[in-house]
């Protein structure tokens, strides 16, 4: 599913079966670097600060580890099993950095389904060059009832003194 569609459709739990997958895909722009620091509040100098960075054993900037967790939970929310999904848990095993510019694949699977619309997948984070960066497992209460909403318009946000 593409982040551009203008309608998000869930997946019920009656519908999901073990081995399902999907994905999501997003790129890591400075402005979402800069913004998820600010939200977030996490201010750490390897993320923001390129001289820092330099000296780290990254070498260079590199994106929060809940930055990739992130997207995790937007692809539970809006591609699989989507709207109506309640996020129970999460375990993240962070492999490798992510980078500025790089694009990142989410790759959800279902492992089981346990009872009362629980779901558990498999998540899997992998930058452009299929290398692993994340890996876990999530857990969910997958929705019952099928929906079909058009996708909010998310607001324009202009970064004021970032340097």
């Amino acid at each position: 599913m593409s982040d551009t569609l203008d309608i998000l459709e869930n997946i019920t739990y009656d519908e999901l079966n073990e081995g399902d997958a999907a994905t999501f895909v997003r790129t890591l722009s400075e402005d979402e670097l800069v913004l998820f620091a600010a939200v977030s509040g996490d201010a750490n100098p390897v993320h923001l600060d390129p001289d820092y960075a330099a000296g780290s054993i990254f070498g260079e900037r590199v994106a929060h580890g809940m930055w990739s967790g992130a997207l995790i939970s937007a692809a539970l929310a809006t591609v699989m099993p989507g709207p109506g999904t309640v996020y129970l848990e999460q375990s993240l095993s962070f492999k490798r950095p992510v980078k500025l510019n790089d694009t990142v694949t989410v790759k959800l699977t279902v492992l089981r389904k346990d009872p009362k619309n629980r779901v558990v997948f498999r998540c899997e984070v992998t930058n452009q060059n299929n290398q692993k960066v994340v890996t876990g497992e999530a857990r969910v209460i997958a929705p019952t009832d099928k929906v079909s909403v058009y996708k909010p318009t998310l607001p324009n946000i202009t970064i004021e003194g970032h340097s």
